[in-house]
């Protein structure tokens, strides 16, 4: 059984982390998504609602199961027996950061590897950080997110 784990902070989860998921969901048995809290980004959402948002969205992908990380991504992948990181690039200007990663988790855990997947063209310039920009300043996040993640943007954002 091929198992695969995607980690990310998803703050918030955009179409072009869907695509990934999707896509990822088609190479593995078994695909992971990880909800992180990284500790060097300031977050929009909650971990909980972060990992809320994202179980919505996949809901429907049989295969993939959302959770909350508390571990290093190796430390997750050897619990649930992955064999494979899958991890999404935009651009050129991700695989500087991706490649350091990669590398450091194969010094850590060798036998796992990671799996890069292009992001689709129409959302190679996409990311959370520009997306709650965007609503921050009031514009329209309708082409770039989920409805249900639209809805918790402008309820957080209306909150503020």
């Amino acid at each position: 059984m091929k198992i695969g784990f995607y980690p990310g902070s998803f703050d918030p989860i955009t179409f072009g982390h869907l695509d990934i998921v999707e896509r990822g969901a088609k190479l593995f048995d078994k695909l992971y998504v990880a909800v992180s809290a990284n500790p060097n980004k300031t977050t929009m959402f909650s971990a909980k609602e972060r990992l809320d948002l994202v179980k919505e969205v996949v809901k429907d992908i049989k295969n993939v199961e959302v959770f909350q990380a508390t571990k290093l991504t190796v430390e997750h992948c050897r619990d649930l027996h992955a064999t494979h990181i899958l991890r999404g690039l935009r651009a050129v200007t991700d695989y500087d950061y991706e490649f350091q990663l990669t590398n450091f988790n194969r010094q850590i855990a060798s036998d796992i590897d990671t799996v890069f997947l292009m992001t689709e063209g129409k959302y190679s310039y996409l990311s959370s950080s520009s997306v709650r920009e965007l609503a921050l300043f009031g514009g329209d996040v309708s082409p770039f997110v989920p409805e249900s993640v639209k809805i918790a943007i402008d309820k957080k954002i209306a909150n503020r």
